[in-house]
């Protein structure tokens, strides 16, 4: 599948079946992880694979959404430097986590898996579920697994809508 099919076809998954992720698919991810752009190529991240069901389960109630401990997969992006601020004001490690889980959404995509942004979470919790020290941030979970029901239609703005040329105008 191309990429833009993967972008195309890519949805939030909150049905997963008990069917585990292929280890050389989860390990494809990882290496698109790997390989994403990062603020001075830093890296200043590191993910937490979860596959332990009761982890899962407290990950999920420590979301609110029992749906994420039913992925058989649970990735936590974690920023090492989430005080790290670039020079346009914007904090590196959002753009850079964002960057990231996005290639973990398309190649899950491309491989006939669904994945979702989780980033309602008591981060306090996840923290101590996971282990992650106090001075990093988990700035997001994402529940990975084959889906459970099709997908449905994308509800999406219109490219006008999003964009403008040359001067920013809004509607």
């Amino acid at each position: 599948m191309d990429v833009m099919q993967a972008i195309k076809e890519r949805r939030s998954v909150r049905r997963y079946q008990e069917r585990p992720v292929p280890e050389e698919t989860l390990q494809e991810i990882l290496e698109a992880v790997r390989l994403a752009p990062s603020a001075s190529n830093r890296q200043d991240w590191h993910f937490v694979i979860v596959k332990d069901a009761q982890q899962r389960r407290k990950l999920a109630e420590a979301a609110g959404q029992p749906f994420v401990g039913t992925a058989p997969v649970v990735i936590a992006g974690v920023s090492l430097n989430p005080e790290r601020v670039m020079s346009c004001e914007v904090p590196a490690y959002a753009v850079d986590l964002a960057i990231a889980m996005s290639n973990i959404t398309l190649v899950a995509a491309g491989r006939g898996l669904g994945t979702c942004w989780i980033g309602a979470f008591n981060q306090k919790k996840v923290q101590e579920i996971l282990g992650v020290p106090e001075r990093y941030k988990i700035v997001q979970l994402m529940p990975l697994g084959y889906p459970a029901d099709r997908a449905g239609e994308k509800n999406r703005k219109m490219v006008g809508e999003i964009s403008s040329l040359d001067r920013f105008e809004a509607s």
